[in-house]
């Protein structure tokens, strides 16, 4: 018996995806294309039960509609095999019967015409519902344009129940319209078969020479054909029994189904792949813009757009190396913008809900980091979002770093014994400061008596005796400034650990990934961090204000130090002592950087004793115009500071 292979599921009535509109696009050409072969097919019964003198040529026209349903080539008839062969069977009889008389019209009438025309007016019509989905559409224009800082409670809810009531409708009507459209599937054979049916057993019981020519060779066939429509029949039944209990567990769902950002379901952060309706902002004008509502899904490390009525989706960005952030527009909510790695390329998206807003960051930060290229990328996600989510848990132990310290003499200001409580270390709840700021104030004194700027070598005509100390030891990393906190103590390396653990945490949760590239200058007397770009000292600290400096024990590229500052509010004559960490990232070893911190913490002791520092430079090797030769200069590459803004940081 054939067997259906494709049919509409009515669980995808309600989501209505690109995919479900395809396929329901052929379920409707197939329809089309049915209703035009059966107006055809009733037009030859109709001729042949109208004129009794043309019996011979309809008929033989007749024959010919039968043998042209194979040749239609119908999308979904993969199942119409045992029908074709049939029909088939049929053409050759009325080939063979078209010289009996016309006095069957009676006959044909009751069996053959009558049944066409029911299936026509009954089943192929019903088929052709259109389901209006215009005010569906409108209450969701309506539901996305509500504002975000004023938000009128009672408008909202309004707009809720009108786009949950519009939806419902819309649910409704697409599950009638699916049923009918796979009952036809059924309907179909039934209504082919039929006629015939009747049309060849009306010529056998009425003409009794027929009967003795036909009957013989014919009643198995006709036997097999009644079984084979009684069979699709049955199918039938229990298709639409089946179809009428799932449309009513459907049905049976909570109102918070039709409802927008209603989601219970917690956010995945974990996901490789997305896909969903977005709304989209394009320009319409030099200040105007417009909304669109599109479908969008990922696909490898591709952004793709599916217009409505297209048969595939479209390459919109590559998410490789992108970035994406929460961004506030035009007063509406669940914005985010991404943006291509040159910065030339972005778009700004607007999503359904917070649930969905939360889950394309996530998703496209992921794919941003190539987890899609993996072997495992779902593992890899989960591990990522274990490891951001563990970052801000406090843990109770700390590796011990020993060897390989750069500064093995400070290393012994450790604390001794048990190791400690990260809240011993860093409050909690302590604010981070991901960016250095230069107040307006100090930019203008930096660059003012006709726009000299500070030469970062410390060549400045004011202070010539900063200019000495300097000469001995001047060395340039390139570094991104990751963050900042402040720390409770400044005599334990492990403070340094937790402030770099929970400012990279931190990153990570909040989608912060990009960061400045700055110059972080280190010599004798202070540690400078400068602008490339203006040459401004954007923050300086004197060398004997570090207390503590370490690079971190797995990820080479990472090292902060922990500043020591007084504050005098409590009227202490000495001051309270505060700490403060701060982080880095650089292009080289942290190793390098602590080294060179702490070479110039040796030449500062050195300077006390003349004998001493000249041992010193005595082992050290210098450069020809006598200052400590330690590594080749690496800001080659990053002295266009144009070139190097928002760098996004691997740590």
């Amino acid at each position: 018996m054939p067997a259906v292979h494709h049919k509409l599921l009515l669980e995808d009535a309600l989501q209505d995806s690109p995919q479900t509109r395809s396929l329901l696009s052929v379920f409707e050409e197939d329809a089309g294309m049915l209703t035009d072969y059966t107006n055809q097919l009733l037009q030859s019964m109709q001729r042949v039960f109208g004129a009794q003198s043309e019996m011979g040529l309809a008929t033989e026209q007749l024959s010919q509609r039968l043998l042209e349903y194979e040749k239609k080539n119908f999308a979904l008839g993969k199942g119409d095999e045992e029908v074709i062969t049939t029909l088939q069977n049929f053409a050759k009889t009325v080939g063979e019967l078209n010289s009996l008389h016309s006095e069957l019209a009676n006959q044909m009438a009751d069996s053959m015409v009558f049944p066409l025309i029911q299936f026509r007016e009954k089943d192929l019509t019903g088929s052709h519902t259109y389901i209006d989905k215009h005010f569906h559409e409108a209450a969701m224009v309506k539901y996305s344009r509500l504002p975000k800082k004023k938000e009128n409670e009672k408008l909202k809810a309004d707009m809720v129940k009108e786009v949950a009531y519009t939806r419902r409708k819309q649910h409704q009507a697409s599950l009638q319209y699916y049923c009918a459209l796979n009952a036809l599937q059924y309907r179909k054979r039934v209504a082919m078969l039929e006629p015939m049916l009747g049309y060849t057993q009306a010529q056998i019981s009425f003409f009794k020479k027929g009967i003795e020519l036909v009957s013989k060779k014919m009643d198995n066939f006709l036997s097999s054909v009644s079984n084979m429509t009684q069979s699709i029949q049955a199918q039938l039944d229990s298709e639409a029994e089946a179809m009428r209990v799932c449309q009513r567990e459907l049905l049976s769902v909570e109102d918070t189904v039709y409802m927008p950002d209603k989601d219970s379901e917690p956010v995945n952060r974990t996901l490789i792949q997305k896909a969903g309706y977005l709304n989209i902002r394009n320009k319409t004008g030099l200040v105007t813009t417009a909304w669109d509502r599109l479908y969008f899904f990922t696909q490898g490390g591709n952004l793709m757009c599916q217009p409505r009525g297209a048969v595939a989706g479209g390459m919109v960005l590559d998410l490789d190396n992108s970035s994406v952030m929460a961004v506030e527009c035009e007063d509406r909510r669940y914005c985010f913008q991404i943006t291509s790695p040159s910065g030339k390329t972005s778009m700004i998206l607007q999503a359904e809900s917070k649930k969905e807003y939360e889950e394309w960051i996530c998703t496209v930060n992921n794919i941003s980091r190539q987890i899609y290229l993996t072997d495992n990328p779902e593992a890899v996600a989960i591990r990522l979002n274990q490891t951001a989510i563990q970052a801000v848990t406090p843990i109770t132990s700390f590796e011990k770093r020993q060897e390989g310290s750069p500064n093995p003499d400070r290393s012994g200001l450790s604390l001794v014994g048990a190791a400690p409580e990260p809240e011993d270390l860093i409050a909690p709840g302590t604010p981070i400061q991901f960016d250095i700021m230069l107040p307006a104030s100090e930019f203008q004194d930096q660059n003012r008596a006709g726009g000299r700027r500070t030469n970062p070598f410390g060549e400045t005509d004011d202070d010539c005796s900063t200019d000495s100390d300097d000469s001995l030891l001047q060395q340039v990393f390139a570094v991104r400034f990751l963050g900042s906190m402040a720390v409770r103590c400044g005599n334990n390396q492990e403070v340094i650990y937790e402030a770099m653990r929970q400012v990279l945490a931190a990153r990570a949760i909040h989608n912060i990934f990009r960061t400045t590239e700055s110059h972080l200058m280190v010599t004798s007397s202070s540690i400078r961090l400068i602008d490339p770009q203006t040459q401004v000292t954007r923050i300086s600290f004197q060398l004997g204000e570090v207390c503590q400096f370490a690079a971190h024990q797995e990820n080479g590229r990472l090292m902060g130090f922990v500043v020591e500052s007084r504050d005098w509010s409590d009227g202490d004559e000495e001051g309270e002592p505060s700490f403060s960490t701060f982080v880095f990232e650089s292009n080289t070893e942290g190793e390098k950087i602590c080294y060179t911190i702490n070479l110039a913490k040796d030449i500062t002791e050195a300077k006390k004793d003349p004998e001493a520092l000249a041992q010193l430079m005595k082992n050290m090797p210098l450069t020809n115009d006598g200052k400590f030769l330690l590594l080749e200069p690496e800001t080659g590459d990053t002295t266009n500071g144009a070139g190097q803004e928002d760098l996004e940081s691997e740590a």
